[in-house]
């Protein structure tokens, strides 16, 4: 992606605040949920090695297929804020309609293939001991599945009409439930029976459902959406707007898929060295699971804004809220590392009191501080791509980066090849995570700038962007 160029003037200045603001709650919002993983990790590591360890996996085999509902559903912001953009709001309230249809569709499906995934544990080599509670954990959450698709449907919906404070306060209301009944179920108070590993994954279905309810209730009575109609009537599953939905969306949820799937299943890889590795390695990936929040929001917010200056035909204003989101996450990403780098002792200390996973993931999050920047990019890069429509080559792109970079470079150096590469372990498959990301911040970004150089430029005498 380009740089930000100093002489872009007031209305680059006024992108970048308006990206800012946008951005805020929905990083907020992400935070929250890339704190269900750190409250499950936090009270599965006071509970036992053991805990933390099949939790660890658990949580891998399930985020792994989660991510292409989550991906396919990306299709939504976009859709809207270009129907925004171009003056044809009245039609928002039909197309949501049909991406609640999409969106039952997948959480079925995805509830379906965690009844039979756990089946899958033992061939791919993970230590026996972590088996019985990653199935555990596994039963208990995939509860929530059906939950989780409807309620991001709602979230996207408004996230692509500019109002993401929903967002923010229902994903940190949500962990007001989590805690607790995480607590309680794991560890067997007040009369509930200890449920151990399984225990966080019963209570993170119960606020799915919680978040997914108190989302539709929201909607249904917010002013803000009234003119929408979004409850008033009921509409059957059409085809037509539900393929186009799939058309640009799936390509998004592989996408999504590839890159998190190189997180995961580098967790299910160093699954099988046993329960010190692994233990360490989910409380490294969930820190900076957590940094990424902070680009992930900042990418929706990106797709939001280039897909609103798309629809009023304005390529100038596209360039700028591809350039206005590139600008912010070089600097929260700078952030990150710097926390990362200097404060990874600290932060393990969170996790764990068990010596030897202690320093094993605090050195695993040094590698962790490499990747800050390249993961900012890329994320960025594919955001103002979902905001131009342009799904299908970033697939393509993403599948080259993570897994023939990435996944390849991780597993020989992490368990070396013959007599040729001595194996390195996690710190060799951590090496691979940032090989994929570098790579895929440059193909990425490389094909923003051809996808964003023949867009039209706007009018003189228009106003600025909204």
């Amino acid at each position: 992606m380009p740089a930000p160029h100093p002489s872009s003037g007031p209305r680059f200045r006024h992108e970048v605040g308006r990206t800012a603001t946008l951005a805020a709650p929905l990083v907020a919002g992400h935070l929250s949920t890339g704190l269900i993983g750190f409250v499950d990790s936090v009270i599965a590591g006071h509970h036992g090695t053991d805990t933390l360890a099949a939790v660890a996996v658990g949580t891998a085999l399930f985020w792994l297929p989660v991510m292409v509902p989550m991906g396919t559903l990306m299709s939504v912001p976009p859709a809207v804020s270009r129907l925004d953009g171009s003056g044809r709001r009245a039609e928002v309230g039909a197309l949501f309609r049909q991406a609640l249809w999409l969106a039952a569709g997948l959480g079925v499906l995805l509830f379906g293939f965690m009844t039979v995934v756990v089946h899958a544990l033992e061939p791919l080599g993970i230590a026996p001991g972590i088996v019985p509670g990653a199935t555990a954990f596994i039963h208990g959450i995939r509860w929530g599945v059906p939950a989780l698709t409807l309620y991001l449907c709602m979230r996207y919906l408004s996230d692509g009409l500019h109002f993401t404070l929903p967002s923010m306060v229902l994903g940190f209301g949500g962990l007001l439930v989590l805690v607790p009944v995480g607590y309680v179920l794991t560890w067997g108070l007040f009369g509930f029976p200890e449920l151990g590993p399984a225990g966080p994954g019963y209570a993170s279905a119960v606020m799915l459902w919680c978040q997914a309810i108190a989302f539709a209730a929201y909607l249904w009575r917010a002013r803000r959406f009234a003119d929408l109609g979004l409850f008033a009537r009921f509409d059957p599953p059409r085809r037509a707007p539900i393929r186009g939905l799939l058309v640009v969306g799936l390509p998004i949820g592989v996408t999504v898929a590839m890159e998190g799937g190189l997180f995961v299943v580098t967790a299910l890889l160093i699954g099988r060295l046993g329960e010190v590795p692994a233990a360490a390695h989910q409380i490294a990936i969930n820190v900076a699971s957590l940094c990424f929040m902070v680009p992930m929001g900042l990418a929706e917010a990106t797709t939001v804004r280039v897909g609103h200056a798309l629809g009023r035909g304005d390529g100038d204003g596209v360039r700028r809220a591809a350039r206005a989101g590139l600008l912010i996450v070089l600097g929260t990403q700078a952030v990150s590392a710097s926390l990362l780098l200097l404060g990874n002792e600290w932060v393990v200390g969170f996790y764990t009191a068990d010596a030897a996973v202690a320093t094993l993931a605090a050195g695993l999050m040094l590698y962790a501080a490499v990747f800050q920047f390249p993961d900012g990019v890329q994320v960025i890069s594919a955001g103002a791509l979902r905001g131009l429509g342009d799904t299908r080559v970033p697939m393509l792109l993403a599948a080259v980066s993570y897994w023939g970079v990435g996944m390849v470079l991780g597993s020989v150096l992490g368990f070396g090849l013959g007599g040729l590469v001595a194996p390195m372990g996690p710190r060799g498959m951590w090496i691979g995570l940032i090989a994929g990301l570098l790579v895929a911040s440059v193909l990425l970004g490389l094909r923003y700038r051809h996808s964003a150089s023949g867009l039209p430029t706007a009018h003189a005498g228009e106003a600025p962007n909204r």
